[in-house]
Order: structure tokens, then C-alpha cells, then sequence
């Protein structure tokens, strides 16, 4: 990758904060997934609700929203967004359970990072509320599906 490619560098290679000031707000979103594999039991009982801690994909759900709202405070460069919308969907399977997570904004950058953030920690939520049952799930497939805005343009993963 050339020099070019790193824009969190300046000339001498020192980590920097884009400056995304000159750039005019537009509409930008972000779709991403991740994947929690979990024994069949564990799905089922999700599904059913039968967690003992309560309701896994509702904790998940906020833990998910509040976590795309906070992400300049876990991921050192990026700039703080007004987050006009988070919608966090869930998809049970016999042994996992897909965790998709939609962000919105209006701002002069992408909300790619909030919606990774959002996925990965409603993921762990999930974990954390099934550990006692299941401590061979595995988080995988982080990944940015689609990006919507901005000067780069629209992105679509291809599978």
C-alpha cells in the first residue's frame, strides 16, 4: 500500500486525526455483521428465551446501539458522529446466532467503525449472557457488508 493509502499518518509517519472539516455533511451508512457459534442447545435456548440472565437478544440490542454511540471512546482516531440511527437485527440458527447491525448518520465521515463496534459488542453481549451453558461459542465473521456516502462512494461486499 502506498504512503497515500495510510491517511491516519502525516509526512513523518506519526498518528494523526483526519481532518474532515473542509468536507460538507452528507447522508452516510454502514451495514455490518458478525457471527456467534454456539451449540445447538444454547441457540434453542435463546430462541425460547430460557436464559437464566433474561432476554439475551434484547440485551444484546442495547449493548449494540450504546456501543456505536461510544465508539470514538475505544477506537483512538476516530472523530465523534451525532449517530442519527442504530437498528440492530439478530438471526437464529441451530448453532448461531448472526448479529447485523445498521448505522445512519449525517457528518463529513463514514460510520463504518460504529457499525463494526455495534455488531462486535452485541456479539460479546451474547456471549457474556451464555457463557455459563456454552464456554465453546466463538465469535467470527466481523465484517463490513455495505458502506452508503462519502467521497469513496458506495461499497458492497460481494459474499
Amino acid at each position: 500500500m502506498s504512503d497515500a493509502g495510510f491517511t491516519h499518518l502525516d509526512p513523518l509517519g506519526r498518528a494523526r486525526m483526519v481532518d474532515v472539516t473542509p468536507k460538507e455533511p452528507t447522508h452516510r451508512r454502514a451495514v455490518a455483521k458478525a457471527t456467534v457459534f454456539m451449540e445447538p442447545d444454547t441457540a434453542s435456548a435463546v430462541a425460547r428465551g430460557a436464559i437464566t440472565k433474561g432476554d439475551v437478544l434484547a440485551v444484546a440490542r442495547v449493548a449494540g446501539i450504546q456501543a456505536a454511540k461510544r465508539t470514538p471512546d475505544l477506537i483512538p482516531l476516530c472523530h465523534p458522529l451525532l449517530i442519527g440511527s442504530v437498528f440492530i437485527n439478530f438471526e437464529i440458527t441451530d448453532s448461531s446466532i448472526e448479529v447485523e447491525a445498521h448505522v445512519d448518520t449525517v457528518d463529513r465521515t463514514g460510520v463504518e467503525m460504529e457499525a463494526l463496534t455495534a455488531c462486535s459488542i452485541a456479539a460479546l453481549t451474547i456471549y457474556d449472557m451464555c457463557k455459563s451453558i456454552d464456554k465453546e461459542m466463538v465469535i467470527g465473521d466481523v465484517t463490513l457488508w455495505e458502506k452508503h456516502g462519502g467521497r469513496s462512494g458506495n461499497y458492497r461486499r460481494k459474499s
